[in-house]
């Protein structure tokens, strides 16, 4: 039987996974280096790859996936279009990044914790998304 700290940790897997394409959405076409454009292109492709895993993992569970809180949303949306209108610069697209994949690592390592009853298929599954994240933020740091 499939525990309550699993669902949970696996519907903010869903919800984390799901901010982040958004994120990642928002600010694309809008990067003039090729090379960090790949970036975040291939991030996006690894972020809907682990979104796609965490609905199966849910589908077994009988559960459906979860959205980004809207507040969240709504604040990420308004922060990446304020930032960018005022100077519309890969600097300033990979800062959003960083404070975004800094979100992620924090939410999910705190969830991680909350939840320790969670299964290791599941606490596995929020791992490789902070590692993402970690590798993202790494990534994105030498367009700063």
């Amino acid at each position: 039987m499939i525990n309550h700290d699993t669902i949970e940790l696996l519907k903010q897997c869903n919800a984390g996974l799901k901010m982040g394409v958004c994120s990642i959405d928002e600010v694309l076409d809008k990067v003039s280096d090729e090379k960090f454009k790949q970036i975040l292109i291939e991030s996006k492709e690894e972020h809907q790859a682990l979104g796609s895993e965490t609905h199966k993992y849910l589908d077994k569970c009988g559960e459906e996936g979860k959205e980004p809180n809207i507040v969240a949303k709504g604040m990420s949306w308004m922060k990446i279009n304020m930032v960018i209108a005022m100077e519309d610069s890969d600097k300033k697209i990979a800062s959003v990044i960083t404070d975004g994949c800094d979100m992620g690592i924090k939410s999910l390592s705190r969830y991680l914790n909350q939840y320790e009853s969670a299964s290791e298929e599941a606490q596995d599954l929020a791992k490789r998304i902070i590692n993402l994240e970690e590798r993202l933020r790494q990534h994105v740091q030498d367009y700063l």
